[in-house]
């Protein structure tokens, strides 16, 4: 080992006290290790047990050269150490990782695209005195909507799954966190790392079926236990005497506390009434919330003015809210498909008048409404193809 330090020094200048990674290639693929700084590595003692791939890095597996392509460019080189030969990363294989030791020079900062710690620093880069003068204009208020517009495009694409474009909207929202997280540090307030410690934090005490002693078999007696943690939480932080970290609002029950008002109305309404719910307030059965349904069709189809008309409405949604979760149906995504189902009909009846070169506007109903099962028939069609 004293051999192999004292090569990495003399050819390639590394001093080990400015920090030096050492790692077989089992190591490679099971710790976290940040391609900013040069890495020994160094062949693996055979073992039979299979590798446990670092949570975050395991898309590909315990595949120690699969590991270096998604964290190094494929130019990057792998310097033999020794007997052992060069190459680069985009050349080598698992076995030849295992022929004997190499050195892997570190990454530049804006080369470093891959790891947790080079978002941080293009963040820093930016809001340098000499970096981008939009960026260092910017504040945890002129960022605002930005976080939502990212939020609500990650939501689009979770619609699809697991797809590329899910990851690049995850980046805009992951960015959008260092972005605040930067503003905390350069105020002396927070920093990432005291993200990553909350965070981590509150999950590890709500979930004491995992890491203590309670005992949860269901999501439900999940969710139950997590209400219950919180509003000691929120108990805890009432009596302390430490400030809140937010104002009390004083309309709004102990239950429903952080319940973030600019949420969606419909995503609002149903993580209220899920609040409620979980702590007994709610129909045992779905026929109650029918009835309940069909009494506010009634109300406000008896409504006398628009204000009651705007009341008696939204007594109707939050029912139909109320309904979709005891369904277990988001109530936001439903509405958002039955918008975009209704969008590509319309497309349909839009291409049918175009075809008889005629305008909507000039059709009467009973037109419009051919064209429109016409366009319900065809939709059906089309996915009975692709099912």
């Amino acid at each position: 080992m004293h051999d192999l330090l004292r090569e990495i020094h003399s050819r390639h200048g590394i001093d080990v006290t400015d920090g030096l990674q050492l790692l077989s290639s089992r190591a490679l693929v099971e710790r976290p290790f940040d391609p900013g700084m040069p890495v020994l590595l160094i062949p693996a003692e055979p073992r039979e047990a299979p590798s446990d791939v670092l949570p975050g890095r395991h898309a590909r597996g315990p595949d120690a050269a699969a590991m270096l392509r998604a964290l190094y460019p494929a130019e990057h080189p792998l310097i033999g150490l020794g007997d052992t030969p060069d190459t680069t990363v985009g050349d080598v294989s698992a076995a030849d990782i295992e022929v004997g030791p190499r050195f892997l020079p570190a990454l530049r900062t804006e080369g470093n695209l891959a790891s947790p710690h080079g978002l941080p620093w293009l963040v820093a880069r930016l809001r340098a005195p000499d970096g981008c003068p939009w960026d260092r204009e910017q504040d945890h208020l002129s960022l605002r909507k930005f976080l939502l517009e990212e939020a609500y495009e990650v939501y689009d694409a979770l619609e699809h799954g697991s797809t590329p474009a899910l990851a690049e909207e995850l980046g805009d929202l992951l960015l959008q966190v260092v972005l605040h997280s930067q503003y905390g540090a350069e105020a002396g307030v927070f920093d990432l790392a005291d993200v990553n410690r909350a965070v981590m934090t509150k999950i590890i005490r709500r979930h004491p079926h995992v890491f203590g002693d309670v005992i949860a078999e269901s999501a439900t007696e999940v969710l139950r236990n997590w209400e219950q943690i919180k509003a000691d939480e929120r108990a805890q932080r009432s009596t302390g005497d430490d400030p809140p970290d937010a104002p009390a609002d004083a309309a709004m029950p102990a239950a429903f506390a952080g319940l973030s008002r600019s949420l969606p109305a419909l995503a609002y309404a149903q993580e209220m009434q899920e609040r409620a719910a979980l702590l007994g307030y709610d129909w045992p059965e779905n026929e109650g919330v029918i009835d309940k349904i069909t009494e506010e069709a009634r109300e406000l189809t008896q409504a006398t003015d628009d204000r009651a008309r705007r009341e008696e409405f939204g007594d109707l949604l939050l029912v139909l809210v109320n309904l979709a979760r005891r369904l277990g149906i988001d109530a936001e995504s439903s509405l958002r498909a039955a918008s975009s189902k209704f969008a590509a009909r319309f497309a349909h009846v839009e291409r049918s008048a175009a075809e008889r070169n005629v305008q909507l506007n000039s059709l009467s109903m009973v037109e419009l409404d051919e064209l429109w099962l016409a366009a319900k028939a065809g939709q059906a069609e089309h996915s009975g193809r692709k099912a």
